[in-house]
Order: structure tokens, then sequence, then C-alpha cells
């Protein structure tokens, strides 16, 4: 199977999309292309994978990234089975792209997230919201879809397979220590960002706050300032399996998400990778983020926008081994059982296997919901 994989607005090398999707394709003996913006991410085209670099889509400047796909579309579509797009932009790019399959991953209520988008004007954010409802509808009648949270299945008529954005649990990881507390992730205020560099002001310096991630804008500056004054360690982007594997140890993993519409009904992905890796976690209480910590024991939940409970929670779990320890073999154990990549990358491949096989989209679609 030859599966041509799109990304404008992501990462090229976002975790899902690679480590995860890829390398099971990869693991499955398919080949895969990736279009993806590695030039302007400064990012190395992953092994294995065919690549075509397409510009980045930031803020109000989509339009290159628009046209680029659409001609990736038009010009490799024919030559793949399947056809898998990360982006809503890019279901519109493929608006009289015939191909029998072509599959958008959901991964996010993209509608709730224009809320969040502070490069569309405010009145203009309720307008966009209905547009993306309607270009949901539309995908729905025209591909396939794949839901990364069962949530999402509430906005669509018809039922679609859900693949969880699990991780990869490794075979062995080091024993959490004291002394460090990590986040792994894009950085925002929207996501915590702020808070996070509070927090690392308050447990300074007898534990350090290790930030990995992503920052643009007038966040990034200050995060810059934040690793001056010695409040934190910005280590910038690093590859999120690079980025795993270095956490392994740490004293607690954070999120600290706000109460947002996109985040309320999904599952914060770092905090399945914190405990995967033996790190129990400290979260803010959005809804799968408080269930997870009850299902598997390795969390501590917070109230939102409070750096001092955040910093309090971190500095119990630093003095507590035997207690930090418990949480976080109780945490890797409940990972392993119910959200390893393994299980879910299988499915995944079987399910873009089956419609590949099936044909034309319209010839597989399930039936509406009653």
């Amino acid at each position: 199977m030859r599966v041509l994989v799109v990304v404008t607005v992501q990462h090229p090398l976002d975790a899902r999309v690679v480590e995860r999707q890829i390398g099971a394709l990869l693991a499955a003996g398919h080949s895969v292309t990736l279009a993806a913006p590695f030039a302007q991410a400064g990012a190395a085209p992953p092994p294995g994978v065919r690549t075509i670099d397409v510009p980045r889509a930031s803020g109000r400047r989509r339009v290159a990234a628009f046209t680029a796909a659409r001609r990736v579309l038009r010009r490799e579509a024919p030559r793949h089975d399947v056809v898998l797009l990360h982006e809503p932009e890019l279901v519109a790019a493929s608006i009289g792209i015939r191909h029998p399959v072509i599959v958008w991953d959901v991964h996010e209520d993209t509608a709730a997230a224009v809320s969040m988008k502070a490069w569309i004007p405010g009145p203009l954010r309720a307008p966009a919201a209905g547009a993306v409802r309607r270009l949901e509808r539309f995908a729905e009648r025209r591909m396939h879809l794949i839901l990364a949270e069962t949530a999402y299945a509430d906005r669509f008529e018809r039922p679609h397979p859900i693949i969880a954005n699990t991780t990869i649990v490794p075979e062995s990881v080091r024993p959490s220590e004291r002394g460090r507390a990590i986040y792994v992730g894009t950085l925002t205020s929207q996501r915590g960002g702020d808070d996070l560099i509070e927090v690392g002001r308050r447990i300074t310096p007898e534990i350090t706050m290790e930030i990995t991630g992503e920052a643009h804008g007038v966040f990034r500056q200050r995060l810059q300032d934040a690793d001056a004054r010695g409040d934190v360690v910005w280590h910038g982007y690093v590859a999120n399996a690079q980025a795993l594997r270095s956490i392994e140890g740490a004293t607690v993993g954070l999120s600290l998400l706000h109460d947002e519409a996109n985040y309320r009904h999904s599952m914060p992905t770092k905090l399945i990778e914190y405990l995967a890796r033996g790190v129990p976690f400290v979260s803010t209480p959005l809804p799968l983020a408080r269930e997870l910590a009850e299902a598997s024991g390795g969390g501590v939940i917070v109230p939102f926008g409070d750096p001092g409970a955040v910093a309090d929670a971190v500095a119990m779990l630093n003095r507590d081994d035997e207690k930090r320890q418990a949480m976080a073999d109780a945490g890797r154990q409940w990972v392993r059982d119910n959200a390893d990549w393994r299980h879910d990358g299988e499915a995944f491949v079987a399910q873009l296997e089956r419609w590949a096989r099936a044909g034309p989209t319209g010839a597989a679609l399930p039936a509406r919901r009653p």
C-alpha cells in the first residue's frame, strides 16, 4: 500500500504523524510519502520516507501553504492508494481532487479551537467556527474520517473509527528521582505557559523546571527571559522520541492546560507519555485528565490557573520518594494495559488497508446514526 501523508500546520515531525502512524505503516511494509514544511521548521526528513517540502501555514500566512498542498494533491494522489490529511485546511485543499481513498485524521475540536486563534479577528471567530462545522459535514460526505477521541463522535452524523492518540511504551525506564519537574509540548498561554514559568520561579533552586517544546511570537520572548533569569530551563523544540527519552527519571511531568472548549473533550497526550516513561503527573482538572489520574493512580489534579497549588504538589512529590515511585509504577502499568500504541498502531494500519481494498469512499461509508 502506498500512502500519501500531508501536513502544513503541524510540525513536520509531529509525534502522531511520524513516530506513530508513519512508523506503524513502515513496520507493516507499506511505503509512505510525507509532504510537510521541513525547510521552514528546520527539520530533517525521517528515514525510510519519501518527502516533499511545502510551505508552513502559520497565522494569516496560509495561502502559499494551501496552494502548494493543492498542487501536491493533484500531482501525487493518483500515485498513491491512500491519501491521509491531518488538518481541516487540507480538507478544503482536497476539494475537486478525485481519489478513491482520502482520509482525514481528526485530532482536535477544530471549531472550538477557532476561539483560541489570536490571528483571527474577534468578530470573525463565530463565522469561522460555523465554516469549520460546514467543512466537517462536507468531509463526512466525501471522505473517510479517523477520530483521535471518542468525544469527537458527537460532531458527526455517522460512526467513524476511533484511533486514540496513545504512545509507545518502552520495555524499561529509569526510576523517578528528585529535583526535576518537566514539561514536553508546544508552549502558549492557553496551554499554561505562563503558569509553568511561575511554577519554575517558585520551585527553583530546589527543583529545576525543564521545558521542551516550540514557542512563537511574544511567548517565545517570555520563555527566553525566564530561562535567562534561571526560573526555567528551556530546551526549545526537540523531536518527540528524543524528548521522551530525556524525561526518564524526572520527578514529575506537568500539564497546565486552561479551561478552553478545545481541551475539554481531549486527553492531553503528554500525560500518557509521562506515565509511559515512569513519570507521575500534575494536571489541571480537565475531565479526561481527572479520569486518567483516578484510573491510573499516576497523577495529581490541581485547580486551573493556580501556580501555587502546582508548586505545592511538585514539592510534595519531590519529598516523598515512596509515594512518587508508587504513582509512577501504577501509571506506567495502566498505560501498558490501556494506551499502548503497539495495539492502536495495528488497528490504524488495518483500517487503512480495509479502505484501500474497498475502493471509492462513497461505497464504503457507514450508515447514518439513527
